[in-house]
């Protein structure tokens, strides 16, 4: 692994550790101005931290999501996917999901620029 992947991976590592405690700002910093992100829970994309922070509040007052990097993969275009382990809750702690999903991140002057939810290759399910 490059010194460039490891710095990408410790800085996806530090957004999902922000995301699972809510700490909406630190997550943040770590994203570009013109970020663009997935509403998973709702369809389309925000963009902008402020949109983004707007959208994890809404999403945390119906739902309780959990999600854990379990691997990463660093890809030609200087893109990360991300094998993550999301269990998602609803606000008394039923599980509504339990799965493995994808995250592809692009970042850009060592900024998170843009995530999207992708299905994970059969290959690097399990792996």
């Amino acid at each position: 692994m490059t010194d460039q992947s490891a710095l990408k991976i410790e800085l996806l590592r530090a957004a999902y550790a922000a995301f699972n405690v809510r700490d909406i700002d630190a997550a943040l910093a770590l994203m570009t101005p013109d970020v663009a992100w997935p509403k998973a829970f709702k369809g389309g994309f925000v963009r902008g931290p402020e949109e983004v922070r707007a959208y994890w509040t809404e999403q945390w007052r119906e739902i309780n999501p959990h999600v854990e990097p379990v691997a990463f993969h660093p890809e030609d275009a200087g893109q990360v996917l991300v094998e993550v382990h999301q269990v998602v809750r609803d606000l008394v702690g039923a599980v509504l999901a339990d799965e493995h999903v994808g995250h592809r991140f692009t970042l850009e002057r060592g900024l998170i620029q843009a995530m999207e939810v992708c299905p994970l290759p059969s290959s690097r399910l399990g792996a």
